[in-house]
């Protein structure tokens, strides 16, 4: 049996160890010293994002984004897809593990703060020299089995605070994961958002070419029946077959961009190419948000899963520091050992069998030709490295952020441009079909005034599409949602059916 007073020193010493282990060394972490500016951009912008369509978009101090933010553009299809994303992408699943396995490594290190115990048992037979050797048995037996069993139980104190810098710095890891993860999942539904805008905007683009080729088409077989009766010219029949090669030229790479735009949003739903079904995403369909939440530069630092996951990092590295010193410093180790050894199993544990161990230790590295040393500072250059990548980080958001706003601004007034414009080509072509009719003026002005209106209808498609990717662009730049939604959208007035008839020639 172990004796009172042997026991009562290691505990005392035990005692004292664990008092000690009450601080850690190295530095404990503080947030790093950031560019905190009055305002995003270098002037306020308006209060109202231009207007075209009869849609407008204010900045709304108290309009914040939901965590499904992707609905404010009122599609479910593009609901529908979202979800499916963010349920079947193979890029989410791996930041998913690569969470989890971030979190057990916490878990496994946090385990070091207790004593750890282990079983052994060995049977063996043996057979003692009996030439020059006595038996070793009391029986004086020379074949024997030995079975021997104990537990061994060993404890490091945290002293110096080793184990409790590691654990921070496996959790700066994991939240830096965990931030990874939700900047995976923003970036993947903003890609799907992005992705669906640019397929109805390829869509109206060909429609509208389309269009444009049916109704040259017919032109030119309106064109022939004249030339045949005199009153068109082979000049003119020629300027008309050009037209409609021109416009026939522009529609091939259209298709090919919807192809491959559909092919995109197949694969980032975890389905292959040939599951990506038939189109479905029309601007007509689609509703832009009127109301916008302001940036806030204070919360932008605190919205941005990159920010934060940068944020980790440096949490990471200021660790690390800590766990360089305390490796420096002495290691403290206490174990103990309790058994039995007999030739009888059931009698290993009674009598004179039974065997016991109290040790402690203390390791400290004298001379290692500087290289604890020069691994301390290594860790210190990595924390200022984290640090001024950090700043890197957050310089950057709001470089987005702005120019984001600066491109929600410039669209709203560039699609209320292309909008007068196609009213006003829409106008001129009607104009010109009458003209035309009444022998005012030549076919040639009419396929100018067609070609005219065909470039205003898809520069209008295309600054509507930019409107709405910048709007989601802006709602990734600010980090996401996931506090209050949004509840004003408004629809694009596309006056479908209203381009002029002007396949009159």
């Amino acid at each position: 049996m172990i004796r009172a007073g042997n026991t009562s020193r290691w505990y005392v010493l035990a005692a004292a160890l664990t008092a000690c282990a009450g601080c850690a060394v190295g530095p404990d972490y503080q947030r790093p010293t950031t560019p905190t500016p009055t305002q995003i951009t270098r002037q306020p912008l308006a209060s109202t994002a231009g207007s075209a369509s009869g849609v407008s978009q204010q900045w709304s101090s108290n309009e914040a984004i939901a965590k499904t933010w992707w609905e404010v553009f009122g599609s479910d299809a593009l609901n529908r897809r979202v979800q499916r994303a963010l349920a079947h992408n193979p890029d989410l699943d791996a930041a998913t593990a690569a969470l989890k396995q971030a979190q057990e490594n916490v878990a496994a290190q946090r385990a070091t703060f207790f004593p750890s115990a282990q079983l052994n048992y060995s049977p063996s037979r043996q057979r003692d020299a009996v030439g020059t050797l006595a038996p070793t048995l009391t029986s004086n037996a020379t074949y024997y089995t030995l079975h021997t069993a104990q537990l061994n139980i060993s404890y490091a104190p945290d002293v110096f605070g080793l184990n409790r810098r590691t654990v921070e710095s496996l959790q700066a890891q994991a939240d830096n994961q965990r931030y990874q993860l939700e900047a995976a999942r923003l970036t993947l539904a903003a890609n799907v958002v992005n992705a669906a805008i640019q397929e109805a905007s390829l869509r109206s683009q060909i429609e509208a070419t389309q269009a444009v080729i049916d109704a040259q088409t017919k032109a030119l077989t309106i064109l022939h029946a004249q030339a045949k009766l005199g009153y068109a010219s082979g000049l003119d029949v020629a300027a008309q077959e050009s037209a409609l090669a021109q416009a026939r030229q522009s529609l091939p790479p259209l298709e090919k961009q919807l192809e491959q735009n559909r092919d995109l949003l197949a694969v980032l739903c975890g389905d292959t190419p040939d599951q990506a079904g038939a189109p479905e995403f029309d601007l007509e369909h689609l509703t832009l948000p009127v109301s916008l939440p302001q940036a806030v530069p204070s919360q932008l630092i605190t919205q941005r899963p990159d920010v934060r996951a940068a944020e980790e990092s440096v949490h990471d590295a200021s660790a690390q520091v800590g766990v360089a010193l305390a490796n420096r410093l002495p290691q403290f180790t206490l174990s103990g050992a309790y058994g039995g050894s007999s030739t009888s199993f059931t009698h290993m544990f009674t009598d004179n069998n039974v065997f016991w161990t109290l040790a402690g230790s203390v390791s400290q590295t004298v001379f290692d030709f500087g290289a604890l040393k020069h691994k301390q500072r290594s860790a210190e250059a990595a924390l200022q490295q984290s640090a001024a990548q950090y700043r890197g980080v957050v310089l950057g958001a709001f470089q987005n952020v702005a120019d984001t706003l600066y491109a929600i601004d410039s669209d709203a007034r560039a699609l209320a441009a292309a909008d007068d414009a196609e009213k006003a080509a829409s106008r001129t072509l009607t104009l010109t079909q009458k003209q035309q009719q009444l022998g005012y003026v030549n076919v040639l002005t009419l396929i100018n005034a067609q070609q005219a209106f065909q470039q205003a209808r898809i520069s209008r498609v295309q600054a509507q599409a930019a409107r709405l990717s910048d709007t989601a662009a802006l709602i990734q730049a600010l980090g996401g949602g996931g506090r209050v939604r949004w509840c004003r959208t408004e629809r694009f007035a596309l006056r479908r059916g209203a381009a002029p008839d002007f396949s009159s020639a």
